[in-house]
């Protein structure tokens, strides 16, 4: 990742108030870009984004991706050179509970931002973020590629495939001709300060512990490609460089998840690890599994590393320490921003190694 790329450039990022986009509203705002974030009102009174102000020099609105004459005023207005894509229904198991809508922010929210993006003229790249979920998962033991099949079983998983389809169709059918970039990153399971979402590994556990409750895990032995937020961030700004510097060659999807021999450990070892990172706490096992849930997923990113030159700078031990250190702080009303500014720039100085 070049700095001098970024220094100056018009950014937006939608789902800016969420938990991956602020951090990456963050880590732009210190390259001196110039950021435009849209996204819905912060869902979470203790999020990252919520808590990582006052922003500098961040615009921030408020649209709703739903609305596509709102939507494309802003995007218009904003005169965007790079745009992500992360604004979405991101919680796995509100996709049970409203599939309607999960589909409406991801797929058709999705549709209302390309349609607005084919007349803006100043735009160089996007990066549109999907997920991990995104691939047919049989229940096999092989990390997934981007050339394997796309599916999912649950509304969320689908609507990400869908999205992934999507943008296939736009680039071939209006995006080629408009002389710009468009590519899907693929990532999941993040961990890092400021992720309050429901039914995710680390804002659970952190939930637990600040109730003085046990930890309710509803599948034990489950694997994921967990990795530390600041990690699939950097891949995406990889990947926009590369798309705007050289679109010809750039591939049209990336993965980005953790390399580990032996895969990745369960989510029972995670909390153990949370746990005696704590310092107190104990995890039981639910008695019932509301939602259906692969008992294994991984990403192979070598596609990354051979394109792009990524990688993962933390791991997961570290990443969990990190985690740990951000969520003591705010239960000790701590300041969180200069916290997750220390802990970029720390996470920078590796990228430099």
């Amino acid at each position: 990742m070049n700095p001098a790329f970024w220094r100056g450039r018009r950014v937006l990022v939608t789902g800016h108030t969420g938990f991956k986009g602020a951090w990456l509203s963050l880590w732009l705002e210190t390259l001196g870009a110039e950021v435009t974030g849209l996204g819905l009102a912060p869902e979470h009174e203790l999020g990252a984004f919520v808590c990582m102000a006052p922003w500098q020099g961040l615009k921030s609105r408020f649209v709703d991706l739903r609305d596509p004459v709102a939507l494309a005023e802003a995007v218009a207005n904003a005169q965007p050179e790079i745009l992500f894509h992360l604004g979405a229904q991101a919680i796995v198991s509100r996709g049970y509970t409203d599939p309607v809508g999960t589909y409406a922010t991801n797929v058709q929210g999705t549709a209302n931002l390309l349609d607005a993006m084919i007349d803006v003229g100043s735009i160089e790249a996007a990066v549109v973020v999907t997920s991990d979920k995104v691939y047919a998962n049989s229940g096999g033991k092989r990390p997934f590629t981007e050339s394997d099949p796309l599916g999912g079983v649950d509304p969320y998983s689908s609507s990400k495939a869908c999205v992934e389809l999507m943008v296939e169709a736009w680039r071939s059918s209006f995006l080629d001709r408009a002389g710009w970039a468009i590519g899907t990153a693929r990532a999941g399971n993040v961990i890092g300060g400021g992720d309050w979402g429901e039914n995710r590994l680390l804002p659970d556990i952190f939930r637990a512990l600040t109730a003085n409750q046990p930890v309710s895990l509803r599948n034990p032995d489950a694997t994921r490609p967990w990795q530390f937020v600041l990690d699939p961030l950097l891949g995406y700004l990889d990947y926009a460089e590369r798309l705007a510097q050289d679109p010809e060659h750039s591939p049209s999807a990336v993965n980005f998840g953790p390399s580990r021999a032996g895969g990745s450990p369960s989510a029972a070892e995670v909390v153990e690890v949370v746990l005696e990172l704590w310092g107190e706490g104990s995890w039981v096992q639910s008695a019932t599994d509301r939602y259906p849930e692969s008992p294994f997923l991984e990403l192979d990113a070598s596609l990354a590393r051979e394109v792009l030159g990524w990688r993962q700078r933390v791991e997961l031990q570290e990443g969990l320490r990190l985690s740990v250190e951000w969520y003591k702080k705010q239960a000790g009303s701590g300041d969180l921003r200069g916290l997750s500014l220390a802990q970029l720039e720390h996470y920078t100085e590796l990228t430099t190694q």
